[in-house]
């Protein structure tokens, strides 16, 4: 029993090592403002064109960030709920022998 509790806290570490690898972008104004996360939700770049820094004011700079802010976590979020999933099914899977099923 011991041994597919540890099992399951290495398949639990090697998925946070892998969405640290797995990154997603949020945009706004077609991609006037790019924010990269990776799936673990960790901000990576924010990237802003530079003709639309020039012309933006700073409210809208704001606003339109914070938007784009969400929009990369929230695919973060998707990816990460996807593979957590995925990796409880199996880990599930396998800890069902302890409970004779």
């Amino acid at each position: 029993m011991l041994d597919k509790l540890m099992a399951a806290q290495q398949k639990a570490d090697e998925i946070k090592k892998r969405l640290d690898t797995i990154f997603v972008v949020g945009e706004v104004e077609g991609a006037a403002i790019r924010v990269t996360a990776t799936a673990n939700k960790v901000i990576t770049a924010v990237e802003i064109r530079d003709d639309f820094y020039k012309q933006a004011d700073k409210e809208e700079l704001e606003e339109l960030l914070l938007t784009a802010i969400n929009k990369a976590l929230t695919q973060a979020e998707q990816v990460s709920a996807t593979e957590m999933q995925a990796a409880t099914k199996d880990m599930l899977g396998g800890l069902g022998g302890m409970f004779g099923q």
